[in-house]
Parts: structure tokens; C-alpha cells; sequence
């Protein structure tokens, strides 16, 4: 049994011995039991045992030979990922392992494995690839300071939003507990790729795709939910300093009745064009207000938009047309908790030319402030620094995801 290769997966580093696949039972203890022996395995030999068996359990009484054959096998993914900390930007850096899960349209995901990260296979007829038939996620595992744990922010909440969005595309989607069990897996079998704290965070993409075959339009007969991980820095390459966006009135991001307020993968690719076109010009991104009247803000690119006026803040409300962004959730709860007044409304041209602040939140960016904005060669400048509304806002919010303050709300998950 030489040379084991875990379905949809590059072989695993080396050949797990014969001896170890031998008198497994199939029907064993409770799944309780067995889940505490699966905690123990590392990632890599549990994909391959779980395909062996195609069942979640297998006995107790293997767990002590089977880990160690574990260890051995990958030891090499417990050295310390070779990267410089300081230089982390917003790119795709390659780690170890992602998690897989398939299941038919009409069925339920039972069970996902983890697998060496790499190249999957599609068919050229997949409905991800002929209709746009996607989704995605994104969300972070920051480093706990002294216990060598790791914390999530509100996984919870990006599991409702992909059900959200895969009934609006017609798939099946995990259950909140296998997303957030899909989440735990991979963040700890890359825990070398999460930088230290203050230097960054693993950011977690978890993908829902139609990967079945389809040529007539219709959805797809099978699907795939994966999750990969790479370790990044600030989404803006001015990090935290204060960003210049342009409002493009002719391109528009949504349409009522359209998947703007779900994270389809065809809400992205239309924006590419402004969006380059912007930076060329030197801006960092681009506003996008509504088709109907063009004169009320919408989004970024990626990322909701918030004003700050004689600090009442105010945010465009999503009525079908506005992603509904876990990290302004957050912002607004958290700005009530302090005092301030906001408002989730229409917010016009003109309320943004008269604002005291402009900043934008979102899993990538957090909270970035914005220097100035530019509207019809018209340029309006904000004000920006460590005595700011935006600034207090950066600063709560950071310290809960990173384990520097209390977390009264239970928001954070620690692995």
C-alpha cells in the first residue's frame, strides 16, 4: 500500500505502513469515543483512514499506533513556516492542508476530509465554471497570546450568511456546526502559517461550488465545499494608513432583485474593470452608488461604507443591493455599546461631500480609514489619526478578535 494519495489531493509525504490498515473494525464505541481519537490524529493520515473505512469512527484501542505512524509521517509540518512575518501583504501565500466536502444536489453533506493542499479537478462542463454557480466566505484566525491557542471572529455568522446565499443559488449547504468544524480543522492543521500576533492573521476562504456537470442551464448535480487558508497582513497596501477612493458613477456593482446582498462569485468579477481603471489613476478603490438614481452610496469593492457626522454614524442599508458584512454587524453593535448614534439608511452624495469621516469595514480590511474621496474631479478630504471616531472603532474591534480584551458579546471561538 505504498504511496497513499488521499482523494483530490497531492500524495501525502510519505507511505504509511501496511501493519497499520490491518483488523480495522468497522463498527466500533460511540462517535463521542471516536471524535476524541480523531482529535488526537493528525490531519494528513486521518484522510486517508477515513476513505479506507468510509465511516466517521474507528476503534479507541488504535489511536496510540496510529498516532504515532501519524506523527512520524508529517513531522516535517511541525517546523515553523518559512516566512517573513514583516513583509505579509494581502497575496496568496500556499500552507499545508484544506478540507473537502461533496455531496449530491438533492442530498445533505455528511462528513469532509482534510487533504494536502493543491489542484482540484473539474469538470469542464461544471456549473461553477458554465453559470457562476459559487459561493464564497471569508474570515480569520488571529494568535492568542501565552496559551498558543487561536481565536475565530463570529464563524457562526459567515455559516448563516453561505446558507443565505446558497438557497439564492439553489445548493445544498453545510450546517453551521460543519462549517465551524470544517474551520477548526483547517486553521489547526496549518497553525504554523498564523502569524504571530501583531504581524497578521490567517485568513480562511471557505469556497460552495456547483463542481457537478451541466450543460443545460440548471444547477449543478453535485457539489463541493472546501476551505483553504493563507496567511496575509493588511488588505490595503497603505496598511493602516488612510485610503483615497473614486465614486464610479457609470458601473454598477448590483442591481434590485439581482445576488448583491449574497457573497456569490459573480458579484466580483463585473467590478474588475472600475477597479483597475481607479488604481491606475492612483486611487486605492472604488464607490459604487445605486442604478436606479445613482446618487446613494452603496459599497466598495469589497468592503461596506460608513460616514461619521458630529459623531452620529450612518451606513447604507441593505435592502437586496449591499452585502450585509459581518464586520459592520459588529462596528454598529459595538458603536452602540458606546454611545453613538447610528443610522442604517440611504446615504446620499451629499451627506458623503458634508462628512466629518468616511471609513469602510470587512473580514480583509477591518476598519480602514479614508483620506479622501474623489467624485466627478472633485476631491473631498476627511479627517484621519489616533483622535478619530474610525480609530476607537479599529481599536475595539481589533482587541476583541485578538484576545486583548474581554469579550462580553462571546463573539470569538478559541481552537
Amino acid at each position: 500500500m505504498g504511496g497513499w494519495v488521499a482523494a483530490d489531493a497531492s500524495p501525502l509525504p510519505l507511505p504509511l505502513p501496511r501493519h497499520l490498515f490491518q483488523n480495522l473494525p468497522e463498527f466500533e464505541e460511540a462517535e463521542e469515543e471516536a471524535m476524541s481519537v480523531r482529535r488526537a490524529l493528525v490531519p494528513a493520515s486521518w484522510s486517508v483512514l477515513h476513505r479506507l473505512a468510509g465511516r466517521r469512527s474507528f476503534a479507541s484501542r488504535s489511536a496510540s499506533s496510529l498516532q504515532q505512524a501519524c506523527l512520524d509521517t508529517i513531522r516535517s509540518d511541525e517546523e515553523d513556516a518559512d516566512i517573513n512575518w514583516d513583509d505579509l501583504g494581502f497575496g496568496l501565500v500556499p500552507t499545508d492542508y484544506m478540507y473537502v466536502m461533496r455531496c449530491g444536489r438533492d442530498e445533505k453533506f455528511l462528513s469532509g476530509v482534510l487533504n494536502r493542499y493543491g489542484n482540484i479537478e473539474l469538470s469542464p462542463s461544471s456549473g461553477v465554471l458554465n453559470y457562476g454557480q459559487g459561493l464564497f466566505e471569508g474570515l480569520k484566525a488571529y494568535r492568542k497570546v501565552g496559551n498558543g491557542g487561536f481565536l475565530l471572529f463570529r464563524p457562526e455568522e459567515n455559516a448563516r450568511r453561505m446558507q443565505m446565499g446558497a438557497e439564492r443559488m439553489c445548493m445544498p449547504s453545510p450546517s453551521v456546526e460543519q462549517f465551524i468544524h470544517a474551520i477548526k480543522e483547517t486553521v489547526f492543521a496549518n497553525k504554523r502559517w498564523v502569524p504571530p500576533q501583531g504581524k497578521g492573521s490567517l485568513y480562511i476562504r471557505p469556497l460552495l461550488i456547483g463542481s457537478g456537470p451541466v450543460l443545460g442551464l440548471a444547477p449543478a448535480p453535485d457539489y463541493m465545499f472546501l476551505v483553504y487558508a493563507a496567511p496575509v497582513g493588511t488588505y490595503f497596501k497603505e496598511g493602516l494608513a488612510p485610503i483615497n477612493l473614486v465614486i464610479d458613477d457609470n458601473t454598477h456593482r448590483a442591481t434590485p432583485g439581482g445576488t448583491g446582498g449574497v457573497k456569490t462569485i459573480t458579484n466580483y468579477a463585473p467590478v474588475l474593470k472600475a477597479q483597475t481603471q481607479a488604481k491606475a489613476k492612483g486611487f486605492t478603490d472604488v464607490i459604487y452608488l445605486d442604478c436606479i438614481k445613482k446618487k446613494y452610496l452603496e459599497e466598495a469593492s469589497s468592503c461596506n461604507l460608513f460616514i461619521v457626522k458630529n459623531d452620529v454614524i450612518s451606513t447604507p442599508i441593505t435592502m437586496g443591493t449591499i452585502l450585509p458584512g459581518i464586520t459592520r454587524k459588529s462596528i454598529i453593535e459595538i458603536a452602540r455599546d458606546y454611545g453613538y448614534q447610528v443610522e442604517e439608511k440611504l446615504v446620499s452624495v451629499e451627506d458623503l461631500m458634508d462628512a466629518d469621516e468616511v471609513f469602510c469595514t470587512g473580514t480583509a480590511v477591518v476598519v480602514a480609514p479614508v483620506g479622501n474621496i474623489t467624485y466627478q474631479g472633485q476631491r473631498f478630504e476627511y479627517r484621519t489619526g489616533a483622535a478619530t471616531v474610525t480609530r476607537k472603532l479599529y481599536d475595539i474591534l481589533t482587541a476583541i478578535q485578538m484576545g486583548q480584551a474581554e469579550d462580553k458579546k462571546r463573539w470569538t471561538l478559541e481552537i
